[in-house]
C-alpha cells in the first residue's frame, strides 16, 4: 500500500506531559512488584517523570483491577492507565474465573473510556512462569505494558475526535 496516498498515525514513545495510572493488584505481591518495577523502569526510561506523574493504586487481586480502572478513567488526569497482576493456576478452577473475569473487565473499560487501558495482567500456569514474566528471562511483561501505554497515549493524542459526545466519553 502507497502510504503517501493515505494519513498514517502511529504512536511515538514520548512521555512528555503526560500522567499515567498504575493499578497493581496486592495478591502475588511479589510477582506484582516485579512488573511495577518494570512499569516505572520503563517509564522513567523515556523521560517520564514518575514521582510527580504516576499515580499507583493497589487494589486486593486481579478481579478488582476492572473496578479501579472504571472509576480512573472517569478522570481526565491520566493519558494512559497500566493494569498489573499476577494469576496464577492452582488446583481448584479459581483460576479460570479470576483469569476470564479480569481480562473481560479490562477489555471493557478499554472499549468504553477514551484512554487507553493496557494489560499487564500476568495468567500462568506455575509460580516459576511468572518470575520468568516479571524480569526473569522472558523479560517484564510490566516494563512492556508501560512501553505500550506510552505509544497508546500518543497515538490517542493524534487521533481526531468526530464530534463533542466522543470527545467527552
Amino acid at each position: 500500500m502507497n502510504t503517501k496516498l493515505t494519513r498514517v498515525f502511529e504512536g511515538e514513545i514520548s512521555t512528555k506531559g503526560r500522567r499515567f495510572a498504575i493499578v497493581a493488584s496486592q495478591f502475588n505481591r511479589t510477582i506484582t512488584q516485579r512488573l511495577l518495577d518494570g512499569a516505572l523502569e520503563c517509564l522513567k526510561k523515556h523521560g517520564c517523570d514518575v514521582v510527580n506523574n504516576v499515580d499507583i493504586f493497589y487494589c486486593p487481586g486481579a478481579f478488582e483491577i476492572p473496578q479501579v480502572v472504571s472509576r480512573i478513567t472517569l478522570s481526565i488526569r491520566y493519558a494512559a492507565v497500566i493494569c498489573l497482576g499476577a494469576v496464577i493456576r492452582g488446583e481448584t478452577p479459581h483460576f479460570d474465573y479470576i483469569a476470564a473475569e479480569s481480562a473481560r473487565g479490562i477489555g471493557s473499560v478499554a472499549r468504553e473510556r477514551s484512554i487507553p487501558v493496557l494489560f499487564g495482567v500476568l495468567t500462568t500456569n506455575t509460580y516459576d512462569q511468572a518470575l520468568e514474566r516479571s524480569g526473569g528471562s522472558v523479560g517484564n511483561k510490566g516494563w512492556d505494558a508501560a512501553l505500550a501505554a506510552i505509544t497508546m497515549a500518543d497515538l490517542y493524542a493524534q487521533i481526531p475526535f468526530s464530534d463533542e459526545r466522543e470527545k467527552n466519553a
